[in-house]
């Protein structure tokens, strides 16, 4: 299908099309252009093809999908130094404004302007090319593929989360859902040091991979009380008091309940699922745990360039989590597969010449 830049665009929900679109010319002497090789498909891009919104972003105007990609540098910018025609890289896909308190603060990933792909209203990195500073894409070291780079993306969520927890040498973890991030997070947590990972989700299908994957332990949550089912978990997993840092990457109400009965007194929880507005919270228990609880948002300043290193090191395997690969002419279908559950991690391969 020869084209310009043929890009995979949400009109509706539910509705998409191909279009052919001008390739983007570069925006500053710092920019590069990347021809993108693969792109995975996340649990957001998902949700704004199924509802058209995420909170407060609502799709208003046709929008390119897509935002963990990988590809290969074909054009550069002026004054870029850092990368060249034919560097391989992963794209970090969301620029801050580089000049706000929380920007200059190092939590750039907290900017109020931040111009993130595939969040109304930027277009995402699911297209023949699509432009980044320089110093938004991460040369991938050599041996590192490029389908791995495209994990890069949810590597560096899973990087972020498990920092928030300040997860170090011979703790305790647990975690929420065993989804593509539950199961990073996982992997971080180990690569971090931690002495148990315990991986929890409803579904023991995923638990056995997670076992075969990064976790210690796994535990299926029964249909009983968030106290209950903590006790059962702490019990079988020989955590005695609690675990030191508690990971909720699912989202879901009686996860994040349990997870504040799992952590032990003076421990960490960190939300780093997306689930509904408003839920019904264990406070008490919270409160006289005295427990750290912190929100988890995409990710920050050294998450990217860790996860590189991680994934380059084997020290985060990523290979295990890809179960699909398919034509960038199959995208929509690809979607489906994945909102009906199927596989771990699928992949869209890019436009092909």
């Amino acid at each position: 299908m020869a084209s310009q830049n043929l890009s995979f665009v949400l009109e509706a929900p539910y509705k998409v099309k191909y279009e052919d679109r001008p390739i983007p010319e570069l925006k500053s002497e710092h920019d590069v252009l990347v021809q993108i090789n693969y792109t995975g498909i996340c649990g957001s891009d998902v949700h704004y093809w199924v509802a058209g919104s995420i909170g407060k972003f609502v799709l208003r105007a046709p929008m390119v999908l897509g935002h963990e990609s990988s590809g290969t540098i074909v054009k550069v910018g002026s004054s870029v130094s850092s990368l060249k025609e034919g560097d391989q890289v992963a794209l970090e896909p969301g620029v801050p404004c580089r000049r706000c308190v929380r920007c200059k603060d190092g939590q750039y990933n907290l900017c109020a302007d931040m111009a993130f792909a595939s969040t109304p209203p930027f277009d995402g990195t699911l297209a023949k090319y699509y432009t980044l500073p320089e110093d938004f894409c991460y040369k991938l070291p050599e041996g590192m593929t490029l389908e791995e780079g495209a994990l890069v993306e949810p590597a560096s969520v899973a990087v972020h989360i498990v920092k928030q927890g300040g997860v170090k040498a011979g703790n305790t973890v647990v975690v929420f859902g065993a989804g593509p991030v539950g199961l990073l997070c996982c992997a971080v947590a180990k690569a971090f040091g931690a002495e148990k990972v315990v991986a929890v989700d409803i579904q023991e299908q995923r638990l056995e991979f997670a076992k075969k994957y990064a976790a210690t332990g796994i535990f299926v949550p029964g249909k009983v009380s968030a106290e209950e089912n903590a006790e059962r978990l702490l019990k079988e997993n020989d955590l005695g008091e609690g675990a030191d840092v508690v990971i909720d990457a699912s989202g879901a109400e009686p996860s994040v309940q349990t997870g504040i009965h799992v952590a032990r007194v003076g421990g960490t929880y960190v939300q780093g699922g997306m689930g509904k507005n408003e839920i019904t919270y264990p406070i008490m228990a919270m409160c006289i745990k005295e427990l750290n609880v912190k929100g988890s948002f995409r990710y920050g300043s050294g998450d990217y360039k860790l996860a590189v290193e991680l994934i380059a090191s084997g020290k985060v395997k990523v290979k295990e989590l890809i179960t699909g690969k398919v034509e960038f002419t199959e995208a929509e279908q690809a979607f489906k597969d994945v909102k009906a559950g199927k596989g771990i991690k699928m992949l869209i391969e890019g436009v092909k010449d």
